[in-house]
């Protein structure tokens, strides 16, 4: 059984991974998207998004409790300066992971993790859309009264009347055809090829 035993190892030691999670921490803050395998995006996103939410509070203890795991002062300037306040009434969910398909070399999936705040093609198109409602079925429960459905019934009942008038007038004027004869066939014959 694998209880508590949630964080993927990477293949790596306890310092390795650390020193790893930390560069590719400072990276996406400073770069806003980095191309990674998909194992380490996910391992990257548990690791970085805790210390995005402690940067909405601008305090020191918070700015050295983040650089105790970063350790890179770019990074944690980026991070309370400008990340900080772009994600402020963001509860949670700071990154994007979007698949990229596999390498080359060994066929590890790939990905792209970005900051879903600095998207600027998503942000745009967003802009863009219209907002829809949503359409919803009427309940049986909330029809008219009764006097607009009698309204409803009797035009109805002149449109029945009005096709069995327009389909008897059409059969009145339809005229019964007539074979012709071998006389007639002959004169329409000759009208053909006189003119």
């Amino acid at each position: 059984m694998r209880h508590l035993k949630k964080n993927n190892h990477l293949s790596r030691t306890s310092s390795h991974r650390k020193a790893m999670l930390s560069n590719m921490a400072s990276s996406l803050i400073i770069h806003k998207r980095i191309n990674t395998t998909l194992a380490k995006a996910k391992a990257l996103r548990s690791y970085v998004e805790p210390l995005i939410t402690k940067s909405k509070d601008d305090s020191t203890n918070s700015r050295r409790v983040v650089f105790s795991y970063l350790q890179n002062k770019e990074a944690v300037s980026e991070l309370f300066r400008d990340i900080s306040v772009k994600i402020a009434n963001r509860p949670g969910g700071y990154t994007r992971i979007l698949k990229t398909g596999n390498r080359l070399g060994d066929n590890a999936e790939m990905c792209m993790i970005e900051l879903v705040d600095y998207n600027e093609n998503l942000l745009s198109e967003k802009e863009d859309k219209k907002v829809k409602t949503t359409r919803r079925r009427r309940s049986s429960g909330k029809k008219k009264d009764d006097e607009p459905k009698a309204k409803a019934v009797e035009p109805s009942e002149k449109k029945v009347e009005n096709k069995i008038d327009e389909k008897t007038e059409v059969k009145e004027e339809q005229k019964p055809i007539e074979p012709k004869t071998e006389s007639e066939d002959s004169e329409s014959a000759d009208e053909k090829v006189a003119e």
